[in-house]
């Protein structure tokens, strides 16, 4: 460490909402804040997992086809986003798990389903079929079998809990990594000019050097990609990004994108709405929130959209800068 509290450097890392989590903070000498943190991280796992036999989740889960379930104001509020979110039908859709138990990709016991059982599965993963409460707070899956699960936006929700938090404490600057979840705060007291710099993850392999380098201030950073998870068979390889409109995989030439937000829970929906979309939006980003993202597709180009392309640096020379939009 150095007495300089610009740039003195306070990390926790521990394992938590199944991955693993690194927090730093700048310009700070009380680790208080790194232990109330990880407090945090903990209390909304034990709310929202659905990897445990008791959770709020689970309880909502566990009532599916029988009662509404109340659960707490942050839950609910989290849950509302989620389904709403769903009902926009681009893809994302936090009641896709009985789909996504079928396929079971990235386990041992992972292989192809049928068509009828696919079809079966359909039918459990309408967002329609959950009825919300506000005034009671209470979930209501209608049908036996439908499950909820919060997994795909909870990462970006806590990341931006922890920042809250980091505030009321008086932290300038840090980075909160939930598993590759990003979100950069304030401004780095290792750049002149007050911007992160941010690696983009190679996709096909597990090259630890990132491929590029985007330049940009305070924001969240996350990524949807077809390189986590696999089900190889057949001489076919089926990735993990199911589309609930046909229960299979998603196709398109996409490897991942990457989106850059202020809140980390938005860049949790536009990694999705982007991928589904297989390609960049026209007037894209059209929301304050949203700063921009990066496409890398499966012939290895870099497609840009709301970012300029001073900033971008291409490491890897494999990948080339193609369009910008």
């Amino acid at each position: 460490m150095t007495n300089n509290l610009s740039t003195l450097t306070l990390t926790k890392k521990f394992h938590a909402l199944g991955t693993n989590i690194s927090l730093s903070v700048f310009g700070q000498t009380d680790t208080s804040v790194l232990d109330a943190s990880e407090q945090l991280v903990n209390r909304y796992e034990d709310l929202l997992t659905v990897n445990r036999p008791q959770s709020q989740m689970m309880d909502v889960n566990h009532q599916a086809g029988l009662a509404p379930v109340p659960v707490t104001s942050s839950v609910y509020q989290l849950a509302k986003l989620a389904i709403l979110t769903s009902r926009q039908n681009f893809g994302f859709n936090a009641a896709i798990g009985p789909l996504v138990k079928l396929w079971h990709i990235g386990f041992d016991d992972a292989s192809v389903p049928n068509d009828t059982d696919i079809k079966a599965k359909l039918q459990l993963i309408d967002p329609y079929k959950i009825h919300l409460d506000d005034q009671k707070q209470t979930i209501f899956l209608t049908q036996k079998g439908m499950e909820l699960d919060l997994g795909a936006i909870a990462k970006g929700y806590i990341a931006d809990r922890i920042q809250d938090l980091w505030k009321a404490y008086g932290v300038q600057a840090g980075i909160i990594n939930l598993g590759g979840n990003l979100l950069m705060v304030g401004n780095p007291p290792h750049h002149q000019d007050q911007k992160w710099r941010i690696g983009l993850r190679n996709p096909f392999g597990d090259d630890e050097n990132p491929i590029a380098i985007i330049t940009v201030k305070a924001c969240s950073a996350v990524t949807s990609g077809i390189y986590e998870r696999h089900l190889e068979t057949q001489g076919h390889s089926f990735h993990h990004i199911l589309d609930p409109k046909t229960g299979y995989p998603h196709e398109n030439n996409l490897a991942a994108v990457t989106v850059f937000t202020q809140k980390s829970v938005t860049a949790e929906i536009e990694t999705t709405r982007l991928f589904f979309a297989d390609q960049p939006l026209p007037n894209y980003p059209d929301q304050e929130d949203i700063l921009g993202a990066v496409f890398i597709t499966k012939d290895r180009k870099l497609l840009l959209s709301g970012l300029a392309p001073t900033q971008i640096t291409i490491i890897n020379p494999a990948f080339q800068l193609q369009n910008i939009f």
